[in-house]
């Protein structure tokens, strides 16, 4: 039984927060038991980014396969297992399937993000009654400048490397996340990125203990240093397959991993180390400028 209680700030000013006891996790690799989805419901394909704007032009999004795809992500989950939760959908919040970006899930409790564009600055707010529905408190909300959830990447056991790309995550949010898990005990490490890949988590996303993968491309040559300094073996993800959410996926632990059927190189190199990989197809809905990593906020993960 959880003895953890919502707050809307739990952290303690000069660190030394308390893990949650019932929720959180370690790491974004140990199994994944609970995740927060949020609903493609009202869906629309807004100009949130270079990708979302290019497929605007060109293709524009079928909104029913988008939400098809979606459905099958779902299943994906619970094929293995994973309770899911959702947000409850909104016709004002059309962006909200992105669920990482409204909020970041960390062992003391959630993160309640800055949003940048105007349009979705509504999921903030929805965010914080879902946490209050499922009992979860809030370690802290960015206050100092703009921060998106897609920027926030545990790469292991307290470490954590946090993007900033200007448009979507300020240095000023950046800076105030990265205070708060040094005064935990954090490793932490800033990644500046073109705005041209939204966030961290196009480029760089951990698959399981010391093993990541990277987009060597569009990765800061400095990162993938200290990456394998930290004894990560890395898996490169081509350039056009990152351009098609291709590093967007989400693992589930134990070996287990749901991909999106674009990311074709990481798939097979994961099949050949004997991963189970649920491979969904998702090309309609990333058109709105996201992929599975970008969808999903791991709520509960098990120690390994």
């Amino acid at each position: 039984m959880t003895t953890d209680r919502f707050s809307l700030q739990r952290r303690a000013p000069k660190g030394g927060t308390a893990p949650l006891q019932g929720w959180g996790f370690r790491n974004e690799t140990d199994p994944l038991t609970d995740v927060l989805l949020g609903s493609p419901a009202h869906l629309r394909h807004l100009s949130t980014s270079s990708l979302s704007r290019k497929f605007l032009r060109e293709a524009p999004c079928n909104i029913q396969v988008a939400q098809s795809q979606h459905a099958e992500l779902v299943q994906a989950y619970e094929h293995f297992g994973v309770k899911v939760h959702m947000h409850t959908p909104s016709p004002e919040l059309p962006m909200q399937v992105y669920a990482r970006d409204s909020s970041v899930m960390t062992p003391y409790g959630a993160i309640i993000t800055a949003m940048s564009q105007w349009w979705r600055r509504g999921e903030n707010y929805a965010a914080i009654r879902t946490y209050e529905q499922l009992g979860i408190p809030i370690y802290d909300m960015v206050t100092a400048g703009t921060f998106e959830g897609g920027d926030f990447n545990v790469i292991e056991d307290g470490c954590v490397l946090i993007g900033c790309g200007g448009a979507r995550t300020q240095e000023e949010g950046a800076r105030q996340v990265q205070g708060w898990f040094e005064a935990e005990g954090w490793e932490t490490r800033i990644a500046f990125i073109d705005e041209y890949y939204v966030h961290i988590d196009l480029m760089v996303v951990p698959i399981a203990e010391k093993l990541t993968a990277v987009c060597l491309t569009c990765t800061d040559p400095a990162i993938v240093d200290w990456l394998k300094a930290k004894g990560h073996e890395i898996i490169d993800v081509p350039f056009q397959d990152t351009m098609a959410l291709g590093c967007n996926f989400m693992s589930l632990g134990r070996d287990r991993v749901v991909a999106p059927t674009s990311s074709r190189t990481l798939i097979a190199q994961l099949k050949a180390r004997g991963f189970d990989v649920a491979a969904v197809d998702m090309s309609e809905i990333s058109k709105t400028g996201g992929g599975i990593h970008c969808m999903a906020q791991a709520l509960k993960r098990e120690a390994a």
